[in-house]
């Protein structure tokens, strides 16, 4: 065994990502304060082909030195837009056609492994401020809230850790 190089990995060019298809899913950043994890989200929804971030609110836009830290050049490859309210967002994005999915614990959260996405649907994650979570104007307009199962003494995941394990687990049971 032997570690590949970059050019063994057969990745596409930015071009060709814009034009690839995509994973039927958007992100939604509400209020996201930590320029790193915005970066983190970048390159998380590059590695899944995710459709496009949308950023809201506080949460930095790019071009930013500590975005790109993270980010690694996926805000070249990622379509995003930016919107002064989060809530204003998703009911755009509800018109559009999105089942809006709120990363959150709340009363009515399932956790993530249970969701069953619908092949023809489209979905918009929303992931919140890092302490505050999603707010509740945004919690009022989700359809459905998900969590992922945790075992330990925190109460929570940094938003990077937790936007790469919903984003893979809908690329999982959607795209494999």
């Amino acid at each position: 065994m032997k570690k590949l190089k970059l050019e063994e990995l057969g990745r596409i060019s930015v071009e060709e990502f814009k034009e690839a298809e995509k994973l039927p899913v958007c992100i939604v950043l509400d209020n996201v304060r930590s320029l790193h994890n915005v970066g983190s989200a970048f390159r998380t929804a590059d590695a899944f082909r995710v459709e496009k971030i949308i950023l809201t609110g506080i949460t930095g836009t790019p071009p930013h030195r500590e975005i790109q830290k993270s980010a690694l050049g996926a805000t070249e490859s990622v379509a995003w837009e930016y919107f002064e309210s989060a809530s204003e967002a998703v009911k755009n994005l509800k018109a559009e056609g999105y089942e809006v999915l709120i990363i959150e614990q709340t009363t009515g959260s399932i956790p993530v492994h249970e969701f069953v996405p619908a092949l023809e649907k489209k979905y918009c994650l929303v992931f919140g401020n890092e302490v505050d979570g999603v707010s509740d104007e945004v919690i009022a307009l989700g359809d459905r809230a998900l969590e992922i199962p945790q075992t330990g003494t925190k109460h929570s995941l940094n938003i990077s850790v937790c936007l790469g394990i919903v984003t893979w687990e809908l690329f999982r049971k959607l795209k494999l």
